[in-house]
């Protein structure tokens, strides 16, 4: 019994070790600094798209397929890579340790799954960025209608796409909420900010994750089609739905504006970087 106990309390330090430890402070800040430089290339591309200068826009993989072709790539890969590794380190330890205090309830458990599930997709673009810079060109992340054609011919396949289009439609919805009520602030320390500082920030997270909720948004709502129809070319990423903006009505003048919402999120982002509480 006394052994079982010993176990038991040694079980809990070490938690609480994991869930305190400084080194997932720096994971997560080295994180928001590696997913603000993607968010930042992505814009760079859109941008580039919106006024002629390429044909296509691309998502966080094709993002990291331009870099590997630099003089520079390999060695940024591996920087991004260590960064996102770092990020989904901290989001497994929110999840797995509650190191935000999100609680055992309900709506705390759905924010801790939330956590487990950004891990997995920061993994998976470690692994590509790893992959990339090793000088495979097939990355983690697969065609996007090709994932959707697979998941359709599951059992309960379109109830299973369209739950998921309908959460990233929600998810969109959850953004341009928090750019309205400003509700990602109280995450940060603001009391280390000057008062033109803290402005700016609020500034780039309110254009930021606007942005976010639009790209999300076009990402869930042509996902929950492809279910409804049967038709899993009708699904895109983050690149198709920034390329169905630039097919829309006065499309390049919109395709900018969420392009420059996407650079100011990545502000925001390194704004995290400094001042969150990780």
């Amino acid at each position: 019994m006394s052994t079982t106990s010993a176990v038991g309390r040694g079980v809990r330090r070490g938690r609480r070790r994991a869930k305190n430890s400084e080194w997932v402070e720096y994971a997560g800040r080295i994180g928001h600094v590696a997913k603000g430089v993607s968010y930042a290339l992505i814009a760079v591309l859109a941008l580039q798209v919106a006024f002629g200068e390429r044909s296509q826009t691309s998502d966080r993989e094709g993002v990291l397929r331009e870099v590997a072709g630099k003089s520079f790539g390999m060695w940024a890969l591996y920087a991004l890579a260590v960064g996102f590794a770092g990020y989904a380190f901290w989001q497994f330890v929110r999840a797995f340790f509650d190191r935000s205090q999100d609680g055992t309830d309900a709506k705390g458990l759905a924010k801790r799954a939330h956590h487990a599930g950004v891990g997995v997709i920061y993994t998976g673009s470690a692994i590509a960025a790893v992959s990339l810079a090793r000088g495979s060109r097939s990355g983690t992340g697969g065609d996007e209608k090709t994932e959707t054609a697979r998941v359709l011919d599951w059992p309960f396949g379109q109830w299973i796409v369209g739950i998921a289009g309908l959460a990233l439609v929600g998810y969109g919805i959850s953004n341009i909420v928090k750019a309205k009520t400003q509700k990602f602030r109280k995450d940060l320390d603001e009391r280390g900010m000057s008062a033109t500082t803290r402005t700016w920030v609020v500034r780039s997270g309110v254009l930021g994750h606007a942005a976010r909720g639009v790209v999300f948004g076009v990402v869930g709502f042509f996902l929950t089609k492809a279910a409804v129809d049967y038709k899993p070319e009708e699904a895109v990423g983050v690149d198709g739905a920034l390329a169905e903006l630039a097919d829309r009505a006065y499309g390049t003048w919109l395709l900018a504006a969420v392009a420059l919402g996407l650079l100011a999120y990545a502000v925001f982002c390194l704004v995290q970087a400094r001042y969150r509480r990780v």
